[in-house]
Parts: structure tokens; sequence; C-alpha cells
């Protein structure tokens, strides 16, 4: 068997999710959320946001933030960076300035529009929070906010 049927046979039989790894584990919630966040933005008339731009958006936000910095958290390059927060230019969610006492350097504003969809990110947040809660009952979705933190504290994620 060539090893593109092979893939092909593992993707297509069912995957038994208690199988799954750390990795998919964290990373299928967060695909799900950040789609869900965009679905609701979009909804709610902010049309032009798509999941990218959630490399730029994302907790903490950009507000006052170099370039070079928002790409290192979001683990893509500067060139990549900075075509998204093009692209959030020309939408009209932020805008690019000068640093205060510096020659060269640049940080990320918001404007109005911007603002108003970070708060937006936040209700929705608020509302899967509300959701899990009630899926997972109150003390459960605590006691995985709190591993998360004590994870997100860790050298684990550095």
């Amino acid at each position: 068997m060539e090893f593109t049927e092979a893939v092909k046979l593992k993707m297509t039989s069912s995957i038994n999710t208690r199988d799954m790894l750390i990795g998919a584990l964290l990373r299928v919630p967060a695909q799900a959320v950040q789609r869900r966040i965009i679905q609701e933005l979009n909804a709610a008339g902010f049309e032009e946001l798509t999941v990218p731009h959630m490399a730029v958006l994302q907790f903490p936000g950009p507000e006052g933030v170099r370039p070079g910095i928002l790409a290192e958290r979001a683990g893509m390059s500067k060139q990549a960076m900075n075509q998204l927060l093009r692209s959030l230019e020309g939408l009209g969610y932020i805008v690019r300035a000068d640093m205060p006492d510096e020659g060269r350097g640049r940080i990320v504003r918001f404007t109005k529009r911007g603002r108003a969809a970070f708060a937006k990110i936040h209700d929705i947040l608020g509302g899967i929070e509300r959701e899990w809660s009630a899926e997972l009952g109150p003390t459960r979705f605590a006691q995985l906010k709190e591993l998360l933190f004590r994870v997100w504290e860790s050298t684990l994620t550095r």
C-alpha cells in the first residue's frame, strides 16, 4: 500500500477520541471557539472579520503593542502579521501609529470599530463559558479552568 493510501485510510477510519493526545484535545476546542467567535462577530455586523484575524484580536489584544510582539504571540512571521494588520487597518479596525519617544517604532491602536469588535469578542466568550459550564457542570468547569490556569502559569507553556 502506498504511503498516501495508508494515510487516507487512517484519516477516514473512525477515530477513537479517547486516543487523542493533548495537542488535539486543546486544539479542537480552541478552533471551535475561534469559529464561533467569527460567526457571532459576523452576525453582529463585523462581517469582514475572518478566523485569521483572530491572531491579532486574541487575548490580550493588540492595543499599544508592537507588530513584532503580536507576531511572536501568534507564532507567525512578522511579514504575515503585517499582512493581517494591513487587512484590519484597511477594514477600519486598527491603526498603526508611531511609538511615543521612539523614532521608527510603531504600535497598534484600536479604532472605535476595533474596540467595539474586541468588546463583542469578550461578550461572546462569556456566553461560551456559560454554555461550557452548563455542559460540564459548574464544579467541573471551574476545575477545568483551574487546571488550564496552572498550565498557563507553569513553565510548560514557555
